[in-house]
């Protein structure tokens, strides 16, 4: 139920940047750079969802900053704007490594990302920062995220929702389950766009949907317990079809999410797994 309500909230205060920064390119740097320093699935997972809310708040920050500037008519207006863009673009790797950096040490894994690895590996990409400008970076994720660092990732969500099927009687192995869920959640990661792109033409039934169905679209996109039931019911269709219908049914009752979304939601990824449109 907590889980829950804390996605109907985030969900009604959505942003209209969400998923701006999770594409392929920068969850794979973030998977390869989790995996490199042996970071459990949770840690990867917490670092896209670090990253992602922090630039959006920093981005709303800096257009409020602007409409500022244009009140009190101030000079320069221009010229500002492209500094502070220099400035995020210059500096993204090293937000990047200090989201991994704190999502490392919020994880119950024993693997702390420390200063002098991950120095190490901004110099072997020939930047030249100091372990106090390391710092100030972590400060400044923390400050714009106003030290709110535990939101949940869809793998919380997962996991949730295999305790309850075990609990209620749902004959399913959870240690394969379990493993297939989480690759199918990175493999979600990874080709995010292309899986609700194909779900959004099944919901609209038209291959080129509308900007405001795209627009409108974007809460089921950062739908994380629709994420989960999706990654649940797909494991399950993979490991064992003779349950898939039980488990389809038992995640309607426990999530009120529809029988009908959660097969769609299975047939978007199952698509893109096997590269076919009858799968």
């Amino acid at each position: 139920i907590d889980l829950a309500t804390e996605n109907e909230r985030y969900l009604s205060e959505l942003s209209d940047q969400a998923g701006c920064f999770k594409e392929t390119q920068i969850v794979e740097f973030i998977f390869l750079l989790s995996e490199k320093w042996h970071l459990d699935h949770p840690a990867r997972y917490h670092a896209v969802e670090l990253l992602e809310r922090f630039m959006i708040k920093q981005l709303e920050q800096i257009s409020e900053s602007s409409r500022e500037n244009v009140k009190s008519h101030k000079q320069g207006q221009g010229s500002s704007w492209s500094s502070l863009k220099d400035q995020i673009y210059d500096t993204f790797v090293l937000r990047i490594v200090s989201c991994i950096q704190i999502a490392s040490k919020l994880s119950l894994h024993y693997n702390i990302v420390n200063n002098d690895t991950a120095l190490k590996f901004l110099q072997s990409l020939k930047y030249s920062y100091t372990k106090h400008q390391l710092l100030e970076s972590e400060l400044a994720v923390l400050k714009t995220l106003q030290f709110q660092t535990n939101a949940s990732t869809p793998l919380a969500y997962v996991e949730l929702l295999l305790e309850v099927l075990g609990h209620n009687g749902c004959l399913i192995p959870a240690e394969p389950l379990h493993q297939m869920c989480i690759q199918l959640l990175d493999f979600s990661y990874l080709t995010r766009d292309t899986i609700y792109n194909t779900l959004l033409k099944i919901a609209v039934e038209n291959s080129t949907p509308s900007k405001l169905q795209v627009t409108k679209f974007l809460t089921v996109k950062e739908d994380f317990m629709l994420l989960a039931v999706g990654i649940i019911s797909t494991s399950v269709f993979i490991l064992n079809p003779g349950l898939w219908k039980q488990v389809v049914e038992h995640l309607n009752c426990i999530t009120g999410i529809t029988s009908q979304s959660i097969l769609e939601f299975s047939y978007a990824v199952l698509k893109h797994i096997i590269g076919s449109s009858t799968p």
